[in-house]
């Protein structure tokens, strides 16, 4: 299919991004008849209007307030690096009785490490609830609410009502971008009100969150880095970079 036209060209190089997960420059110019040249140009324009982040040889789409990846994508990508994360986030328990385990593919591989302890978790995760469904020693408050398709989570006020009767020792908490300037934010308004709750009533919270993370801004801000005693994270990220989240109060875990 040739796509002459500029703008034409770079909106089909988005959906490309959005539904395939990752685009190669090689790839488009092929597919797309133009010179592999335009496609860096392209992505480059992509890049700077922050609907795609640039990568060795491609891109991959940027979340936004009208754009959010799927929870299949989401199991597909890092995922041996997503395992390291949740395992050791899973080791800074350090006796927490109540443990919030916040939406998302990363939080529902904590929830499965937990499965054999003695907790009470609250979460607005299906998944999550899933993982520990068979579970002799976890008790499971799942908080009521509209149900998010494509997180499979609750939100709404319903959520809201009765995560803020609660008081949690220890939340586990994704984000969908995270840096210096803006802190931790996600692109629906309705998630990050029940994000932002779990940090306002828990007592200890670590946040998880892969390399590709890191440097993203999405649309609404839920929290700030220093409310996280740790932030656990591959060690894929560059040690300098950790270093300059550190020095906002946390500590930078590279499992």
């Amino acid at each position: 299919m040739l796509l002459v036209d500029s703008d034409s060209r770079q909106s089909q190089i988005l959906e490309f991004a959005r539904t395939r997960g990752r685009v190669d420059v090689l790839g488009l110019a092929t597919e797309l008849g133009v010179a592999a040249e335009t496609i860096r140009r392209d992505l480059r324009l992509l890049a700077d209007r922050r609907l795609v982040k640039r990568v060795h040889g491609g891109a991959i789409p940027l979340e936004s307030a009208a754009f959010e990846s799927s929870l299949e994508y989401r199991s597909r990508v890092d995922l041996a690096q997503k395992h390291r994360i949740a395992a050791a986030a899973a080791d800074l328990l350090h006796g927490a009785e109540t443990v919030y385990i916040d939406e998302g593919f990363t939080p529902r591989l904590i929830a499965e490490k937990l499965a054999d302890r003695e907790l009470t978790v609250v979460t607005a995760s299906l998944l999550a609830a899933e993982a520990l469904a068979d579970s002799d020693t976890v008790t499971v408050l799942l908080l009521g609410g509209r149900m998010r398709g494509r997180t499979l989570a609750t939100v709404d006020h319903w959520a809201l009502r009765m995560l803020d009767e609660l008081t949690i020792d220890l939340a586990y908490l994704g984000t969908n971008g995270i840096s210096l300037d803006h802190g931790l934010t996600t692109p629906d308004p309705a998630v990050a009100a029940v994000k932002g709750l779990a940090v306002r009533r828990s007592t200890r919270r670590v946040l998880v969150a892969a390399d590709g993370k890191f440097g993203m801004t999405s649309f609404c801000r839920f929290a700030e880095i220093g409310d996280f005693e740790a932030i656990i994270t591959g060690a894929e990220l560059d040690p300098v970079q950790a270093q300059r989240f550190e020095a906002l109060g946390t500590t930078v875990v590279r499992a």
